[in-house]
């Protein structure tokens, strides 16, 4: 590998890391792909993706992607270099090239071997957040199906028919949960037990 002006790219990643975020894979353009610029450096590090540009006057612009808001990343490998695609949500700095929604960047020409590596550090980092956000999407609908008891008289405030709609409807999310694998027989049995219990 031609290690020749990587000094300086990589001086400047290593300027943007805060205390106890690690490097785990970084790609640079090949020269071929920046004859209007400097060559951009994308790194994979512990807490985020991020693209350095560098015009050709000097200092670099940063585009930050917290690996939670990572929606999609693309690698399509060529004869003479690798193109990564990434897909943020709108809530991170990929925000400022466009007005609304998810926003998608291509980064072209990459060195292929240092581009597959970093592709496999998102692709990693996707998984870990999307299991995440399941676990947590089911811990909420377990809370709000079980747990809450119906009394036999009207609750405080409340009418007898309204807290028997209640229990319908928190019954019927928990039979959606068993129907849908994302809860065992006994812990449908279990939250249903919950609910009707007196």
């Amino acid at each position: 590998m031609d290690d020749n002006g990587l000094g300086k790219p990589l001086t400047d990643l290593r300027s943007v890391l805060i205390a106890g975020e690690t490097i785990e894979a970084w790609a640079i353009q090949r020269r071929m792909f920046a004859l209007a610029h400097r060559r951009v450096l994308v790194a994979a590090t512990s807490g985020r993706f991020i693209i350095i540009t560098r015009p050709l006057l000097g200092g670099f612009d940063l585009v930050n992607v917290r690996w939670q808001d990572l929606e999609e990343v693309t690698l399509r490998v060529g004869v003479f270099g690798a193109d990564l695609g990434v897909r943020a949500g709108k809530a991170t700095d990929l925000a400022s090239l466009a007005t609304q929604g998810a926003q998608r960047v291509e980064l072209k020409g990459l060195r292929k071997d240092q581009a597959q590596a970093v592709y496999r550090i998102c692709q990693a980092q996707d998984q870990a957040w999307r299991e995440k956000r399941r676990v947590r999407e089911l811990e909420e609908l377990r809370a709000r199906s079980g747990g809450i008891q119906v009394m036999a008289g009207a609750p405080p405030g409340g009418t007898p028919t309204a807290a028997g709609d209640d229990a319908v409807r928190r019954l019927q999310e928990a039979k959606r949960l068993l129907d849908a694998r994302l809860i065992t027989d006994a812990e449908y049995e279990a939250i249903k037990a919950k609910i009707v219990s007196p």
